[in-house]
């Protein structure tokens, strides 16, 4: 029988051979890399200067030509729709509502004059006639009295008597015929009045209007000076927009010898489509700043704010509350240059291209709108203004354009 075989002496050397193997393969591995390390470096191109080398190249640029003229900037606000005329329609007389036209609803059209409500005239009826009585009694008590008067009168003739005036006022009755015409003018006047209030019981449209509440209905009792709805004036709407007060110089406003304000276009970006706008005249300025922006707040009036006498669909209608975008044309400024705002640089500079090369100027800047700035120094009339954004800004920088590389 053969004995077993021992390989727990081979076993070592198997594993030494192995780390050893690994680490030829590792240092294999780190000579490849620096070798290609120095071929790389070996073998990099290196820049040679000839007598006829390549100049530097300049950066290319987009420009614009700067002209002087005068100019209207924009001044854009925030507005907020408002009623020129508003009321709430009260009774001037109380009673039972017995009558109320149609149109007297939400939302519904009333012209200057219609009647809205009536009230039960009844009351006020029997009133009138009562005063015409008094009026009748009245009247009759002067004649009597003025008959007494011209009996006292002939009387008195006959005595042939010399009285003082006080005395003979009384003798001839001038005081009672003094109190029976003023009880003539109480009756005239009492019955003035019960025809006013009879007439009051019509409650009619002081203006055209729209309804936009109404809180009473036919059998409702109301109350002299209770309300009865709100009327807002369809004939103009004001448009309420605030702006900074350092704007304020360069907006023109009505004046009181009948000039009208400057322009302005009035948009609702939400709900308007495009291309739809509404004009307005800037109308005064508000003597009180918002409470809560601290900007001044001026008013924009719209003729026919519902479109009522346009085509349908051609402009489209305010609405009470509104928030509305608002273009107002401000002040000429005169001998100014209009460049793009994105075109100021840093510090109030701008760009200007000169004999190929860069130079930035410092600029005098009279007004800002949302889109321009209007320039009265540091850029001349026909200089070339560059609209691109650099990398690299340095005064004195070559620049070149599309146009000088063709």
């Amino acid at each position: 029988m053969n004995d077993p075989i021992d390989d727990s002496a081979a076993r070592p050397e198997t594993g030494h051979a192995g780390r050893l193997k690994t680490a030829f393969i590792s240092l294999l591995i780190l000579a490849l890399g620096a070798a290609l390390i120095w071929l790389v470096f070996s073998t990099e191109p290196t820049a040679t200067r000839g007598p006829d080398s390549a100049r530097e190249t300049a950066m290319l640029v987009d420009v614009m030509t700067a002209e002087k003229n005068d100019y209207r900037p924009t001044i854009n606000a925030m507005g907020q729709v408002r009623a020129t005329r508003e009321l709430t329609l009260k009774p001037r007389v109380g009673g039972q509502i017995i009558e109320r036209a149609p149109a007297f609803t939400p939302g519904g059209m009333v012209e200057k004059g219609e009647t809205l409500v009536r009230i039960d005239p009844a009351d006020y009826e029997a009133t009138l006639q009562q005063r015409r009585s008094d009026l009748r009694q009245a009247r009759a008590d002067l004649d009597l009295e003025q008959g007494r008067q011209n009996v006292a009168e002939q009387e008195f003739e006959l005595l042939n008597e010399e009285l003082a005036n006080t005395n003979k006022a009384l003798v001839l009755r001038q005081p009672q015929l003094d109190q029976a015409r003023a009880e003539v003018e109480s009756a005239e006047a009492a019955l003035r009045q019960a025809q006013l209030d009879l007439d009051r019981t019509s409650v009619t449209a002081p203006f055209d209007a729209r309804v936009l509440s109404r809180d009473i209905s036919v059998g409702t009792q109301v109350s002299a000076g209770e309300a009865m709805g709100r009327l807002v004036g369809v004939n103009e709407y004001w448009v309420e927009a605030t702006v900074p007060q350092s704007q304020l110089p360069w907006l023109r406003f009505a004046s009181r010898g009948g000039d009208a304000g400057a322009p302005a276009t009035i948009r609702n970006e939400a709900a308007w489509p495009e291309g739809r706008h509404r004009k307005g005249r800037l109308q005064r300025l508000v003597g009180e700043l918002n409470e809560s922006t601290r900007l001044a707040r001026v008013l924009i009036t719209v003729k026919d704010p519902l479109a009522l006498n346009a085509d349908a669909g051609e402009q489209p209608p305010l609405l009470i509350g509104a928030f509305l975008n608002t273009a107002i044309e401000g002040r000429k400024i005169q001998n100014v240059v209009r460049i793009d705002r994105d075109y100021i640089r840093r510090d109030d500079t701008v760009w200007v291209m000169e004999n190929g090369q860069l130079s930035i100027r410092d600029v005098t800047i009279d007004f800002r709108d949302a889109n321009y700035a209007y320039i009265s120094d540091g850029v001349k009339d026909g200089e070339t203004v560059v609209t691109s954004n650099l990398a690299s800004v340095v005064d004195g920088a070559d620049l070149r354009t599309e146009e000088g590389n063709e």
